[in-house]
């Protein structure tokens, strides 16, 4: 039996639905009520036989305050990170545009070589939106950076467990599991 222990962070601008993400995964819950996120708030996950038999992996997902008024405790938040989510809302683009942001304080708080995916969330409210959607330009970005890129929606629960799976996969070929 391998047990592993990992820190995941999610990180992103204000209101682009961190604190969803985070309950839709653990509890598979949806609130319209959150309340903004001061500092952080973290909720843990067991998973067991992933990617194998036998296997089990214990995360600790912080979920971290987006406003520019708690940057001077990011790097506490991020210090033992294993892995992140940096978290984007598709419905409002500008938040993309802060994303360089959130990678640089990664790799200064938590490590260079700590695994990321980028998440374009709340792809439910695409349609309805009337704000430019460059979905290419994401994707693009992505593999610059050597990560992935995936659309979710807390809402609807749409492929929120497959993004922390896949971050988990890498987590784990970092700390050289197969």
């Amino acid at each position: 039996m391998s047990l592993y222990v990992f820190k995941i962070i999610i990180i992103g601008p204000g209101a682009v639905g961190k604190t969803s993400l985070l309950h839709r995964f653990v509890e598979n819950k949806f609130s319209f009520r959150y309340k903004l996120t001061i500092g952080a708030d973290f909720l843990s996950k067991v998973i067991q036989d992933h990617p194998e038999p036998d296997t089990t992996v214990k995360l600790q997902i912080w979920d971290i305050g987006g406003q520019d008024r708690y940057k001077f405790l990011r790097s506490s938040f991020f210090d033992g990170a294993n892995g992140a989510l940096i978290v984007f809302d598709l419905s409002r683009w500008h938040t993309f545009e802060e994303i360089d942001e959130w990678i640089s304080d990664l790799s200064e708080y938590a490590g260079e070589d700590v695994p990321f995916a980028l998440i374009g969330n709340k792809v439910d409210l695409i349609e309805s939106s009337d704000e430019l959607y460059e979905r290419e330009s994401a994707q693009v970005f992505a593999k610059k950076e050597k990560t992935f890129y995936i659309e979710t929606s807390a809402k609807t629960g749409v492929k929120v467990e497959e993004a922390f799976l896949n971050l988990v996969q890498r987590m784990l070929k970092n700390v050289g599991y197969k």
